[in-house]
């Protein structure tokens, strides 16, 4: 059937739940704070015409690194009541990581967490178009890094309490318009940012909701980040369509987890990545069962513990194929079987999804395996292309389909299975790692000639069935590397959940005949007598606070 998407826009849509359910709560946090619909509508306003006196416009884009915290929400939506495009960051970024993205996106203004300022210490690239910091829970700091130095800077409050524009800035929306831009792992270079349509992020929450009869009795448990399309558009923007309740917390806790769902009555949660085995780990008590919790949205999902934690907790798991370019185009439903990899049926009145050879496009038969291609039936619900980034673009999208790089087959029930990825991909801990920007790190250290980054499969205990980061090192003829003294380096440089797991010494690594890495005989290879592993010795990271 046709859907009609007119109203699907996330503006539209929390104009009308204000409306309609007024101060009931919508979202708490778990520091006490909380949002009504109505809060939240009307003070994304005030904020909204505050950023149109700092000179915010269609187009613009105005760039959180915010924990889960009320700021990030009412900063959402003012963006997007005035057609500037919000763009959120991972708060893990620093280093090249996050000069890349603040190059690519030129934000105009920066909502930063106090807490996290340190992060933009070793960012190098300036950018001429960043106007205003504001700080959120915190202090404008005294000694700021060249990269902010140059911009207004001012604290939440204060900005809050700007008198904004007396102009009639704010926009009606349109299912077309860009609402905001995620960035998502690179391959063969720099993470790509997704240019998300109003309507596609709209579809995100519409087809969970429905898929999961979500209604406003339930109360969604939200322990991704804010940040991640699982954890804002599938999670908060289905609340927000079935006009339930939300309880999100900043750092998902396995030893908690069960108290926070008891406590605020959460019946519906997503558990990305190594999540639900960490919960499962957890020592056994009488009062497991004593939550009011239905259905759990999880990827993936390991025979090992999948339905001994069903029976254990007594909620359902519900599996789910999507990415944040193609949306959630596949759910598994009560009916199917819990087994891995299961991604479930197509949502065939918004997508179309096939399986098909990765160098012929030609579609694979029942049950072979082949890459993973997709594409929408309904307009705007689906990516825009990636940001300046018009080759990569045209190199996702070949045939009419959009190539997702990952590898599945359909079984006899029209059922989709994800079985492992194609490109040179790393997944870890819920987060796809670019191993480009890892290697651009490592090649910089004065004693590493050349590196290459693979993803490891590595079946133990807490690993979730996900990878591990393996790095291989060629040193200036062949001398020792202080594996340690890499580490602190790459702890500095790189993403928490990047840094390398494993690092291996070899004397080259083999390239094709064009210059490329041959990446697949190092992956095949996994942990050799040569490989050193950082928990061996007990290396620990830093948390960031």
């Amino acid at each position: 059937m046709t859907q009609d998407i007119s109203s699907w826009t996330l503006t539209g849509l929390l104009q009308r739940q204000a409306a309609a359910h007024g101060e009931r709560e919508f979202m708490a946090f778990e520091h006490g704070t909380s949002l009504s619909f109505a809060s939240l509508h009307r003070d994304s306003d005030q904020l909204a015409r505050n950023l149109a006196g700092l000179g915010v416009g269609p187009g613009d884009r105005v760039m959180v690194m915010l924990k889960n915290r009320i700021e990030f929400m009412l900063a959402m939506f003012a963006a997007m009541k005035l057609g500037a495009i919000f763009v959120p960051i991972n708060t893990e970024l620093k280093g090249a990581f996050l000069t890349h993205q603040m190059s690519n996106a030129e934000p105009r203004v920066l909502f930063l967490d106090h807490d996290l300022r340190d992060a933009f210490d070793a960012v190098k690239a300036g950018n001429d178009s960043l106007a205003t910091i504001i700080y959120v829970a915190g202090d404008v700091p005294a000694q700021r890094p060249a990269i902010l130095a140059r911009a207004e800077a001012m604290t939440f409050e204060n900005f809050s309490g700007l008198a904004g524009t007396k102009d009639d800035v704010l926009l009606t929306a349109r299912p077309q318009d860009i609402a905001c831009i995620m960035y998502t792992s690179g391959t063969t270079g720099p993470s790509k940012g997704v240019l998300m349509p109003h309507a596609h992020c709209y579809l995100f929450g519409y087809g969970m909701g429905r898929t999961m009869a979500m209604t406003e009795d339930d109360c969604q448990y939200v322990c991704m980040p804010l940040f991640h399309a699982m954890g804002l558009l599938l999670q908060v923007v289905s609340s927000l369509l079935s006009g339930s309740n939300v309880f999100c917390i900043e750092r998902f806790s396995p030893a908690r987890w069960l108290d926070d769902v008891r406590a605020c009555g959460a019946t519906v949660t997503n558990a990305l990545g190594v999540i639900p085995e960490f919960i499962f780990r957890t020592p056994k008590t009488e009062h497991d069962r004593d939550h009011k919790m239905r259905t759990v949205v999880a990827v993936p999902i390991a025979a090992e513990w999948g339905e001994a934690m069903e029976q254990r907790f007594g909620f359902k798991f519900m599996q789910a194929y999507g990415m944040t370019e193609v949306n959630i185009p596949c759910y598994t439903n009560d009916d199917d079987p819990l087994l891995p990899g299961m991604a479930g049926h197509v949502l065939n009145d918004f997508f179309e999804v096939e399986v098909v050879d990765a160098a012929t496009d030609i579609p694979q038969a029942q049950g072979e395996i082949g890459e993973i291609v997709v594409r929408p039936k309904v307009p705007f619900c689906f990516n825009q292309g990636y940001y300046r980034m018009p080759e990569v673009t045209i190199e996702a999208w070949r045939n009419l389909w959009f190539h997702t790089g990952d590898a599945g087959y359909f079984d006899e029930q029209g059922r989709l299975y994800y079985a492992d990825r194609i490109k040179d991909r790393i997944r870890r801990r819920g987060e796809n790692i670019s191993s480009f920007e890892i290697e651009q790190v490592l090649n910089d250290h004065p004693d590493v000639v050349e590196s290459a980054v693979v993803g490891i499969r590595v079946e133990v205990e807490g690993t979730g069935g996900e990878d591990e980061v393996k790095a291989y090192i060629v040193t200036p003829g062949g001398a020792e590397i202080d594996n340690i003294a890499l580490l602190d380096y790459c702890a500095e440089n790189i993403p928490r959940f990047a840094v390398p797991r494993y690092i291996e010494a070899v004397e080259e690594v083999a390239k094709t005949a064009t210059g490329k890495i041959q990446k697949e005989p190092l992956r095949q290879a996994g942990i050799t007598n040569r490989t050193w592993d950082r928990e061996s010795v007990g290396y620990k990271i830093p948390r960031r606070v």
